[in-house]
């Protein structure tokens, strides 16, 4: 769940990213955060993850309210989300396997869970083949499925794709926004930050599109109508 409420944000000097934007997201919905560069999405996105504080405003995410939580409860919170950043940020001299796990390492989770997880996780971004693969022996698609394997490999309530099919060919785009469909099918919600109209038309679902940080539009495309 998700809940913006009344939300500013100011960087010095003066610039205003996001202005009294109020939006809510429930769990298990699959949703486009939509907008060219510069309309505030990339803002929108660190104050779900922290990284930024709002000015005005509260931020809540999966029940932790981010506007007043304590810096050592901000690790507990990043758990119950799971990221896929445009560029990968996968660990070069790591494999695939490894770079999962180093995922699960960095919070304390017993090795033996690793060794039952990762292969799991591995077998359902379709490359159980892979694991032993650097990044650089894997194509930019299947660095993206390893970037989205690792995020999932906690069980998140909540997935994060920052511009997921920014870096790969349109085939590719399809697959991973397929692997984003069938996630979102379990219940996990699903937020997609992206500037690409067609993608979010195609896949016909809620809709948040943002310009100069403010919401311009918050649809439901589909058999439901618009929302």
């Amino acid at each position: 769940m998700i809940d913006f409420k009344h939300v500013t944000k100011v960087y010095e000097p003066k610039i205003t990213a996001l202005k009294d934007v109020s939006v809510h997201i429930d769990k298990g919905e699959f949703v486009f955060v939509l907008g060219h560069s510069g309309a505030g999405k990339s803002t929108f996105l660190k104050l779900m993850l922290r990284e930024e504080k709002a000015t005005k405003g509260e931020v809540i995410v999966n029940g932790y309210n981010l506007s007043k939580i304590k810096e050592r409860d901000i690790p507990y919170m990043r758990r119950t989300l799971g990221v896929v950043f445009q560029d990968f940020r996968l660990i070069p001299n790591l494999t695939a396997y490894e770079n999962i796990a180093f995922a699960m390492r960095v919070t304390n989770i017993d090795e033996k869970e690793i060794k039952r997880r990762v292969p799991y996780i591995l077998n359902l971004v379709g490359l159980a083949g892979k694991r032993d693969k650097l990044p650089a022996q894997l194509s930019g698609g299947e660095q993206q499925r390893v970037a989205l394997a690792r995020a999932l490999v906690h069980n998140p309530d909540l997935v994060i794709a920052d511009e997921p099919t920014g870096n790969i060919d349109p085939q590719l785009s399809l697959e991973i926004m397929e692997l984003l469909k069938a996630i979102n099918s379990t219940g996990t919600t699903v937020l997609v930050v992206t500037h690409e109209h067609e993608l979010a038309r195609r896949y016909a679902r809620r809709v948040i599109e943002m310009r100069h940080g403010v919401i311009v539009n918050d649809t439901t495309v589909g058999r439901a109508g618009v929302r």
